[in-house]
């Protein structure tokens, strides 16, 4: 019955369904996975990265930030899908919040930004000749309206304000982690501890290094009269965040033995 209606993103199913739309999200659902907790103080991303080869060049840009890119001086994020397409929707994050920056003389709302580019993703659903994005997005951002915000955006255009969630492989296995290890007060530590326990559980991988996995954070600083900062953990940061991770992890499986 779907090959009837699932050849043009404007025809609905008698069911009310666009298959192109659930065919994206299908698409997301098995690429590398990206989590965000919204801690007190901060907000934490992280991604599985999936191009790992010992040939690559891990100082070129594409290869060094795969899923984590920054919006602005305040807003971030991690994408999971189609790397191509995100690229396209980043660089129209981009544009639009420089020419609100242009416009109004002050950092555009995080949630304003979200919707800009939602719209622009809906339009994509509902015009003849195009495709949907075939990617979703987690930002992380602070501003003065709502303080720390955490966002998830679909290929249908839909956003929703989180707490804590995940996108792409295992989503609902990492949801289920969180569920239950989640508080309101977590703070920063915690939530980049948390991100990486949740990780270490649902990727395919028996072991984390620092090849595979990307985690960045906002913060602010208030030493510095409150600026937004974008921090993205290196390797030499990383790497004892995941061996306390691994053999954590290594200890529960000579338990269980």
């Amino acid at each position: 019955m779907s090959r009837r209606y699932d050849t043009r993103t404007t025809t609905f199913s008698p069911e009310g369904r666009l298959f192109q739309v659930e065919y994206a999200m299908e698409a997301i659902s098995n690429a590398g996975s990206a989590l965000g907790v919204l801690a007190k103080d901060g907000v934490v991303l992280a991604a599985e990265k999936k191009i790992t080869s010992k040939l690559l060049d891990t100082t070129a840009v594409g290869v060094r930030r795969e899923k984590m890119y920054k919006l602005d001086d305040h807003v971030a994020c991690a994408v999971a899908g189609i790397t191509a397409d995100a690229n396209i929707l980043i660089n129209s994050c981009r544009l639009a919040a420089q020419q609100y920056t242009f416009q109004y003389q002050e950092p555009i709302p995080v949630e304003q930004l979200v919707k800009l580019l939602c719209d622009q993703k809906q339009g994509y659903t509902q015009y003849g000749g195009l495709r949907p994005f075939g990617v979703s997005l987690l930002y992380a951002g602070w501003d003065a309206i709502n303080g720390f915000q955490l966002y998830q955006s679909n290929p249908s255009g839909n956003y929703d304000g989180w707490k804590a969630t995940s996108i792409g492989a295992h989503h609902s296995a990492a949801e289920n982690i969180l569920k239950q290890d989640y508080t309101d007060d977590i703070v920063l530590e915690d939530a980049v501890k948390l991100v990486i326990k949740v990780l270490s559980k649902t990727m395919d991988s028996t072991t984390l290094t620092t090849d595979k996995v990307e985690l960045a954070t906002i913060t602010r600083d208030e030493a510095d009269g409150g600026r937004v900062v974008y921090t993205v953990f290196e390797d030499v940061k990383l790497q004892p965040l995941l061996d306390a991770v691994n053999a954590e992890k290594a200890k529960a499986d000579a338990e269980e033995a």
